[in-house]
């Protein structure tokens, strides 16, 4: 079998008898070329233009729990966590010291033995401190710790 042999290759998606239709006539007037819009990821503390184009909002900080952790990190604070579908254990409790946080993580250190935990935030309950929090942020006006 050569190249050559895929001259005759007739498409089955147009009619081949009667009269030529185009293409553009098989589908309904309004879909041709249209794209499917797919709703653009707007990082924290964004805003949309009409032109699609993500730009600061000044004066706006989105208050998320990892923003609450990075202002406390090196507080020692008490998690807790559960873990659904576990059968040994479904719910555990942590204390360390706050080394980190993300959106997604948070890493304590025990100030005993050194050992260090990632802890993923889908499990996490919630977090005590026992002493007063840091809450604010450098696009507020005064600080809203106490």
């Amino acid at each position: 079998m050569t190249c050559n042999s895929f001259r005759n290759f007739q498409s089955y998606a147009y009619p081949t008898a009667g009269a030529k239709t185009s293409p553009t006539a098989m589908y309904p007037a309004g879909n041709v070329g249209a794209a499917q819009s797919i709703p653009p990821s707007i990082p924290s503390g964004m805003t949309l233009t009409a032109t699609g184009t993500p730009i600061p909002t000044p004066g706006r900080e989105e208050s998320y729990i990892e923003n609450i952790l990075r202002l406390n990190l090196g507080k020692i604070a008490t998690v807790y966590m559960t873990f659904e579908g576990n059968r040994e254990w479904n719910a555990k409790v942590f204390r360390g010291r706050l080394e980190a946080a993300g959106r997604d993580h948070i890493i304590l250190s025990d100030p005993q033995t050194g050992r260090r935990y990632i802890l993923l935030m889908i499990f996490l309950n919630y977090i005590t401190f026992d002493e007063p929090l840091n809450y604010t942020y450098p696009y507020a006006s005064q600080p809203t710790g106490r």
